[in-house]
């Protein structure tokens, strides 16, 4: 067959393929798509990839049986045909890979309530096996195109046979800047760490939004981006407020005189509570905790909110409307502080 005769072969089947993909995204419907998510997701996200793969292959099958191309050797054009098509296929099974857990992860993610937190542990997990997945194949990928080459063709053999998988994923995690892959495989399945977690990392408050094998990028509440080695929770002590639920119980603290009548106190604590929407309706109390040196009682509030950005809220809310009410109703038991101060006779006095 003449080259000429070749390429039209590989044209054809280029642009056949290209057609195929084109009337099967026609052929699925929105309704079809809408009752079957995962063939949404995986036409979404496989169809550059999958159409790249069928060229290369075209491109492969097409090439002629005899060793020259016009003239020039056509093992080094094979060659690099078919290093792309090990690339192609890689990315296709990655995009796969991804779309059956984009699958699950859109259905984890519309869990609510008391199921939340189960759900975003399994996300989390999700997330990190897919990630960690997509390593391993890259490393088979490589191994793979690095055997082609003759010159370090022992070098792959040993890559892909020596341990298998595990030696290859132990051997990476020996490299001490890749040792935080074991570090974060441990922290999401110990449940210590999980996509949306508050946690509490040098005195800056925040919500995991990303997890990935090396880093931990925490959303702070003020939008700053907080970013972490994973290896520094491995180490390093740390709050989540979320580790079991993400409930929270709020403090107030007010500093009073002694002539605060407390029984009424309690009862405007409780009055603001029960029409408060951020109150989860369950624990509430008002103590004495305390009596100071400069004269005054420590009164103490607690109430519980359903997350900490509500227990924030709330707290605030309380705080001002228990200080309008002592003003409004109690004044003499706002705080008062007496000091000695010099008169221009040198005598003392006591100022309220």
């Amino acid at each position: 067959m003449s080259d000429a005769g070749v390429f039209i072969r590989m044209a054809a089947f280029i642009a056949g393929a290209l057609l195929l993909v084109q009337i099967l995204k026609m052929g699925l419907t929105s309704r079809l798509l809408a009752q079957h998510p995962l063939v949404s997701q995986i036409v979404r996200r496989c169809g550059a990839p999958a159409f790249v793969t069928a060229a290369f292959v075209g491109a492969l099958s097409g090439l002629p049986a005899q060793a020259t191309l016009n003239g020039y050797p056509a093992q080094p054009v094979r060659h690099a045909l078919a290093l792309a098509l090990t690339i192609s296929i890689t990315w296709l099974i990655v995009q796969v890979a991804y779309a059956a857990t984009d699958v699950m992860l859109s259905r984890l993610s519309e869990i609510q309530g008391v199921r939340n937190r189960r759900a975003r542990r399994l996300r989390t997990q999700i997330m990190l096996l897919r990630r960690s997945l997509a390593v391993v194949i890259v490393l088979i990928a490589v191994g793979a195109m690095l055997y082609t080459f003759p010159l370090v063709r022992p070098f792959s053999t040993s890559l892909l046979a020596s341990a298998g998988i595990v030696g290859i994923v132990a051997g990476v995690a020996a490299q001490s800047t890749l040792s935080n892959v074991f570090a974060g495989l441990q922290l999401v399945f110990s449940d210590a760490l999980r996509i949306d977690d508050v946690l509490v990392v040098n005195g800056e408050w925040g919500r995991i939004e990303e997890l990935t094998l090396t880093v931990v990028v925490l959303r702070l509440w003020d939008e700053r981006r907080l970013v972490l080695p994973v290896s520094y929770f491995a180490h390093t002590p740390f709050e989540n407020w979320t580790r079991h639920s993400s409930r929270v119980i709020g403090e107030v603290i007010l500093n009073l005189d002694w002539s605060i009548p407390f029984a009424e106190l309690r009862a405007e604590l409780h009055d603001i509570l029960r029409e408060h929407p951020l109150w989860d309706q369950r624990d509430w109390v008002l103590q004495v905790i305390d009596v100071l040196p400069n004269g005054l009682v420590q009164v103490r509030a607690l109430m519980s909110a359903a997350d900490a950005p509500s227990a924030w809220d709330l707290k605030c809310d309380v705080r001002e409307r228990l200080v309008e009410w002592v003003r409004e109703n109690h004044p003499d038991a706002l705080p008062r502080f007496r000091a000695d101060i010099s008169r221009h006779g040198g005598g003392r006095a006591d100022q309220e």
